[in-house]
Formats: structure tokens, C-alpha cells, sequence
């Protein structure tokens, strides 16, 4: 399939825009379609020098056009909003966006014969885990909009196969971090929520501390575990999960994480190794809904994909994200 046009939704983004690099590296043609809300357009056009269509997955006549002037194989989808908080507080432009612009992008491609589709899924589809490593079959009970409206998208991927033969990869991020080692891409949401790009933050003095949300969790050190995961395998995941596809494969989920849980103390703790830096933190008390730990089994991508992480250390994601993080620092 090397070679082929694939279409990137949200491929001006953080994790769209590292796979279009590992797409390039391979010999594929990516085509990014962006609204630009998340993403990010001189990283589409100056640096990955990669076709830019700026529009939305729920524009059906813009996505018809797409397919018909391109010869488009496969698509890899991840445009979406992402932010808990604001699924929580405005569910209705959640639903819309996730759930009617992937239900259009679907449509879209049965219309055109596309029949391959890597989507971009999450580890919140599971709710609050019952049992530590996350395995795919684990039950699937969302606890906020964000984790719903991925979960929903799941069960149409599933009747489209049944229904118009398109089938699908499922990837249940845990969490992103890092970035390329080259240092021209990474992390730039706005506003930022994710833990390292903060710590990050308030290392290079961009803010004034770190706020930790509970220090009384049963973990050693009292708080929150999650599993991260350098975006570069990420990329390479989806990558894999395209042959996946070529290769005649069925519709079907897997977890993509390290297998590893990382404190958000370890986290601030490492971030200061790696910085050289003090980082200021604040104490608060646990946000609702937050779970103890969440650590997901990847045995399944390793086995069927062939997927192994090449940068498992957090110190490495952290040290990569730093590199970033002052690049972006400097007068332009």
C-alpha cells in the first residue's frame, strides 16, 4: 500500500502531524484536511510540506470533492475535539463535532468506495477501570461526554463493516507525549491541559506552578498513575494499522500505551531531572471523576501489528517535549 493517497483529518495536530511525517517516511501520500481549531497550518505546509485542505469533517460537499479529485485508499481520522472539561460543559459542540463529523466522514467514504479507516479512539472509552493492565475487552462505561462520543463512534465502526464491508483500526490512546526528536514538531494545544507540556510550562517559567489534584490516592505516593506514550510510536501504530487494513484485515480495537503507570509526582520529579530545573507545585484536592490509575495492555498491537515502542522511557518523552518546548521559546 506504500504509495497510496491517504487522507488525514486533523493531520495538522499534535499526534495528526507526527504521522503524516512517519506516512511520508514510508512512501505514502498523506492529504490533511484541518479546521485549523486544534491544529496548527505552517506545520502542514512548511513543515511537513504536505497538500492542506482547510475545512471540516461535516462539510459532506467538501468531503465529496476530496474523493473525487483524489485517489483516496484509506483514511486516518483524527479530528476531534479532545478537551474532558469542555465535553462536560458543552456536550452539544462535543456530540457534533466527533460524532457528526465521523458519522458524515463515513458516509463520505462508502459513497466513494473507500473502505479503510484507522481511528483515533481512547483509553476513556473504558471508563473506570476494573482491572490494571487494560485489556481490549474490557467493558466499555464512559464517564464523560469526550469518552462517549468516541465510544459511539466505535459502535458505527463496527455496523459500517457489517453494513458496507468499510473496515477499520481502532486505537485506544493512552496518554500522548513527547515529540519528534528532530525538534520541529510537537505539543500545542490552547488552551493546554495535558500534564507534561504544563510541567513543561512551568519549568521554562511560562506559569507559576504545577497544580496537583490529589495527594490521598492508594499509590505510593499518593498521587494519580496513568500510562504515557512518545507520539512518534504512536505514528508508527497507525502506520501498521494501514497494512493491518491492506493486508484484508477485520475491524477490531487495540490499546496503545506502554504497559507502564507513571505518578504525577514521577512526572514532576523527572521533568526536573531532565530541565535542571525547579518546578513550583500546588496541592489541590482530587477532581471528580479522575481514576486511581489508568494502564493499558498492548499485548494485542504487539502481536497482531508487529508494534513495539521505540522510546518507552519517560525521561526520553520528557527530554524530547523539553527540546520542543525551547524551540518554540525562541525569537522567531
Amino acid at each position: 500500500m506504500a504509495g497510496a493517497t491517504i487522507l488525514v483529518t486533523g493531520g495538522a495536530g499534535y499526534i495528526g502531524s507526527h504521522t503524516v511525517r512517519a506516512l511520508q517516511a514510508q512512501g505514502y501520500q498523506p492529504i490533511v484536511l484541518d479546521n485549523l481549531s486544534n491544529g496548527q497550518r505552517a506545520i502542514a505546509a512548511e513543515v511537513l510540506q504536505v497538500p492542506l485542505i482547510v475545512g471540516d469533517t461535516r462539510d459532506r460537499l467538501l468531503l465529496d470533492r476530496l474523493f473525487a479529485e483524489h485517489p483516496i485508499q484509506a483514511v486516518i481520522h483524527f479530528a476531534a475535539s479532545i478537551e474532558v472539561g469542555e465535553s462536560v460543559r458543552d456536550p452539544g459542540n462535543f456530540y457534533a463535532n466527533n460524532v457528526s463529523g465521523s458519522l458524515t466522514l463515513l458516509q463520505a467514504m462508502v459513497a466513494a468506495g473507500c473502505q479503510q479507516l484507522v481511528f483515533s479512539s481512547t483509553c476513556a472509552t473504558y471508563g473506570l477501570p476494573q482491572v490494571i493492565p487494560i485489556p481490549e475487552d474490557h467493558p466499555q462505561a464512559p464517564i464523560n461526554p469526550y469518552g462517549r462520543s468516541k465510544w459511539m463512534v466505535e459502535q458505527f465502526l463496527q455496523d459500517f463493516q457489517a453494513a458496507y464491508g468499510l473496515r477499520s483500526v481502532i486505537f485506544r490512546y493512552f496518554n500522548a507525549a513527547g515529540a519528534d526528536p528532530k525538534g520541529d514538531l510537537g505539543e500545542a494545544h490552547d488552551p493546554e491541559t495535558h500534564l507534561i507540556p504544563l510541567v513543561l510550562q512551568a519549568a521554562a517559567g511560562q506559569r507559576p506552578s504545577i497544580q496537583v489534584y490529589g495527594t490521598d490516592y492508594p499509590t505510593s505516593d499518593g498521587t494519580c498513575i496513568r500510562d504515557y506514550i512518545h507520539v512518534c510510536d504512536l505514528a508508527d501504530a497507525h502506520v501498521r494499522g494501514l497494512t493491518y487494513l491492506a493486508d484484508g484485515g477485520a475491524t477490531t480495537a487495540f490499546n496503545l500505551g506502554n504497559g507502564n503507570g507513571f505518578s504525577v509526582k514521577e512526572v514532576i520529579a523527572t521533568a526536573e531531572r531532565v530541565t535542571q530545573r525547579s518546578i513550583p507545585v500546588q496541592l489541590s484536592d482530587r477532581r471528580p471523576g479522575d481514576a486511581i490509575a489508568l494502564v493499558g495492555s498492548s499485548d494485542k498491537a504487539r502481536q497482531i501489528l508487529g508494534w513495539e515502542p521505540q522510546f518507552p522511557s519517560l525521561e526520553t518523552m520528557i527530554q524530547h517535549a523539553w527540546q520542543w518546548q525551547q524551540r518554540c521559546d525562541r525569537p522567531s
